[in-house]
């Protein structure tokens, strides 16, 4: 029930704040504000202030801003009229709801360095059979404090130089009952498939950790700046992992999810603590940024892709094109939106779940 919670406040945060960047930019520039609603379904909560009604469902799972003269039928072209205004007014409120939602991950990835977050010790958990870690003497509870005298405190730092390292062994520096060992291992060179499915090839030791962790904590600025990296590599995954699935690289099937999904993780997230799920926040906020910015119909990035089309051609669609259009995009994210879910439902175990429930009562 905890993880329940945790998950609607997550997707809640999330929608406001996607809807809050249209709401704003749209005040900005002037643009009347006819309703700001978060969630769908029964209200909750409905009241009016100045121009704008605002409206709290019952369901999260969505959100919408509604902008004085934002179809063909009602715009009479006035100045705080979304349609009455030159299509670069109109972009930037677009766009304001995805740029938020990519400002939120920053942010969540900031507190997590600020909060702390467990990393792996290099202390050897196992040493495999057959490999260079075994004939080199590399024992299991052996910390490994240096390679190639470059200090290591962290299993992902050990990781990142073993595997780049083109030589044919390496120089280590250990802890072993308190007393300093140096020794000489070879590496072995094995070609591995990485999370995009690319093939690269790798050096490895033969070594797995023990999963001894530490918090590890930055300072303000030191947080800033690793919370800007973090998000580069999420985005550089994220768009990487897009451009795969689309050419067929990668299983859209295998990886892809929905809110269930999006539910397991939150639970998993909530079993390890509050970065975990602040970082799950960042990562999911992050996400929905690059997925709304995909050129397709219904989504921002499609109606941004058409104010581009829009400012070449010096003229709007048909209301009849656009109209098609709208059917065409409506009609892809509800068949999306079904395969994502029951997606989750045969990948997470419910469908089979389902199944034997009902094979009980037959």
């Amino acid at each position: 029930m905890f993880s329940l919670l945790i998950f609607l406040i997550i997707l809640s945060i999330m929608i406001l704040v996607h809807e809050y960047g249209h709401f704003a930019q749209a005040r900005r520039l002037g643009i009347r504000v006819e309703k700001f609603s978060l969630g769908f379904g029964p209200k909750l909560l409905n009241y009016k202030r100045g121009d704008t009604e605002y409206t709290l469902c019952l369901f999260a799972f969505g959100g919408y801003v509604k902008l004085a003269g934002d179809n063909r039928e009602e715009c009479k072209g006035e100045p705080h009229e979304f349609l009455g205004r030159k299509p670069l007014d109109r972009a930037k409120v677009i766009a304001a709801g995805p740029a938020l939602n990519y400002l939120l991950a920053f942010i969540c990835l900031w507190l997590v360095n600020l909060v702390g977050y467990p990393n792996l010790t290099t202390r050897v958990g196992e040493v495999m059979a057959g490999y260079p870690a075994e004939s080199a003497g590399i024992l299991k509870d052996d910390l490994i404090i240096s390679i190639e005298g470059k200090s290591v405190q962290y299993w992902n730092q050990l990781q990142e130089i073993i595997y780049k390292n083109k030589s044919s062994s390496v120089k280590l520096e250990l802890l072993r009952n308190n007393e300093k060992v140096e020794l000489t291992a070879k590496l072995t060179q094995e070609t591995v498939k990485n999370m995009l499915g690319n093939k690269q090839r790798i050096s490895l030791l033969g070594i797995r950790p023990k999963g001894e962790t530490v918090i590890v904590k930055h300072n303000v600025f030191m947080g800033f700046v690793l919370a800007g990296e973090n998000l580069w590599n999420l985005t550089t995954l994220t768009l990487s992992a897009f451009g795969k699935m689309l050419t067929g690289g990668l299983s859209f099937k295998d990886n892809v999810t929905g809110p269930l999904g999006m539910f397991y993780v939150t639970n998993e997230a909530v079993k390890i603590g509050f970065n975990a799920v602040l970082h799950l926040m960042a990562v999911l906020s992050a996400s929905l940024c690059i997925f709304n910015l995909l050129p397709f119909p219904i989504l921002d990035g499609g109606h941004l892709f058409f104010l581009g089309l829009e400012k070449l051609r010096g003229r709007h669609l048909s209301p009849k094109v656009e109209e098609k259009i709208g059917q065409v995009g409506f009609g892809f994210i509800i068949s999306l939106a079904v395969f994502v879910f029951l997606n989750d439902l045969v990948k997470f175990g419910l469908w089979q779940k389902a199944v034997d429930v009902v094979n009980k009562f037959r």
